[in-house]
């Protein structure tokens, strides 16, 4: 009777506690759910009027304004753009399109225009036009309101006129002034007024490390913006493989492809610090650019007379270093016990350093009272000076010193 009584007891309790869990469960649901109504109305009231909920933060626990740093208040304030945009929106749109097109002859090989080789094959034998155009497209800046504008001289080569799209949208035919391809430099001239124009800056006093920005159509793609750095200034042509070329460039890893060409390469205030050319192949990664200084210097003279007039020695250098004094002596061809310097290789015939006496073997160890150890330095030496002048000359032949004096002569065309 008595575990009768005590299983009668447990069943009670277990049939109450179980009553009384199904109760809980209703009552936890409809507590979560009024909880959440109660803060979902709450979020929308404090968003709605959030000055109330201010108010009252402000009344507990007053704000206060954190320190700012005495440095920090110079710096110019945040906003949504940055220098890169400023400098788009003000350079933009003297940046132009340049399309052309030349005419060149195709060569047929002879045996396609034997009469006795088309009577048995004629059927087989294509037929090759004897002229073909070939087109091309890339970039320019306005230099000047009334529509002189630069670019490179490989964009328009044998080209008289060609097509100038402005950013707006406005095409024009513009004319040819004139092209240097040893700068790699050319001028073009469109009839328009007030044009937008660039500003430009100084590309003596670059400094590797600083930003440059470049804005032209690479492959076609009208108004692309690239960014980087300067990443070194003063390439010798020789350096990077173009020594036909004049020119010591800026390098940059601002993307430069095909269509960039001629266009400006920009430091961060806007102005314009090089001309921008894309005619070496397989660079990966790095771009070159024309120094604005030596290409306004090259745009002023074909503004004025179409042509630019390049001083000439008419010799053909080399830097020795312990590898090449060591192939000049084992080829026999010439016998020199120099470490350092520039070794004058070949004399052209009738040229200036011909005439003035001159000779393969000779290393030059002046020009001009300037020491120089490299033919980039050399080449430099000489494009300082102005044609037709007397330039005296020092260089070691046999191992003593000879001075000569050489009259500058013209670069000849091609």
């Amino acid at each position: 009777m008595k575990n009768h009584s005590l299983n009668q007891s447990y069943t009670s309790a277990k049939m109450s506690n179980s009553q009384s869990s199904i109760l809980q469960k209703p009552i936890t649901y409809i507590s979560l759910i009024l909880l959440g109504m109660g803060v979902g109305i709450g979020g929308t009231i404090a968003f709605s009027y959030p000055h109330v909920f201010r108010q009252q933060a402000e009344a507990i626990a007053p704000s206060a304004t954190p320190e700012v740093p005495p440095e920090w208040s110079s710096l110019p304030p945040i906003t949504s753009e940055n220098f890169v945009t400023d400098v788009v929106k003000k350079v933009g749109p003297a940046v132009v399109r340049i399309d052309a097109s030349r005419t060149v002859k195709t060569e047929v090989p002879p045996m396609f225009k034997d009469p006795f080789f088309r009577r048995f094959f004629g059927s087989q034998v294509p037929n090759v036009p004897e002229e073909e155009v070939q087109r091309g497209t890339g970039s320019g800046f306005i230099l000047s309101e009334d529509g002189k504008i630069v670019t490179n001289a490989h964009v328009i080569a044998g080209s008289q006129e060609v097509s100038v799209t402005l950013k707006d949208g406005r095409t024009f035919t513009g004319k040819v002034l004139g092209t240097d391809p040893i700068t790699d430099v050319a001028v073009i001239d469109i009839e328009a007024d007030k044009l937008p124009t660039v500003k430009a800056g100084n590309s003596d006093n670059l400094n590797v490390g600083e930003w440059a920005i470049a804005i032209g159509n690479p492959l076609g793609l009208n108004n692309t913006v690239t960014t980087g750095i300067v990443s070194a200034t003063g390439r010798s042509s020789s350096q990077i493989g173009v020594g036909d070329k004049r020119v010591d460039f800026i390098q940059t890893d601002a993307a430069i492809n095909p269509g960039n060409s001629g266009g400006p390469l920009l430091n961060a205030r806007g102005e314009v610090i090089g001309v921008n050319t894309a005619i070496f192949r397989n660079a990966q990664g790095i771009g070159f650019s024309i120094p604005i200084n030596k290409a306004q210097e090259i745009a002023s003279e074909l503004i004025a007379k179409g042509s630019v007039d390049h001083p000439y020695l008419g010799i053909q250098m080399v830097e020795i270093t312990p590898e090449i004094k060591q192939k000049i002596q084992a080829s026999g061809e010439l016998n020199i016990n120099a470490y350092s310097g520039v070794l004058i290789v070949q004399v052209v015939p009738n040229s200036p350093a011909a005439a003035s006496g001159l000779k393969s073997g000779d290393i030059i160890q002046s020009i001009n009272q300037q020491s120089l150890n490299t033919p980039s330095q050399v080449q430099q030496a000489v494009e300082q000076v102005e044609v037709g002048s007397v330039i005296p000359v020092e260089v070691e032949r046999n191992g003593k010193a000879l001075n000569l004096n050489v009259k500058v002569g013209v670069l000849p065309n091609g």
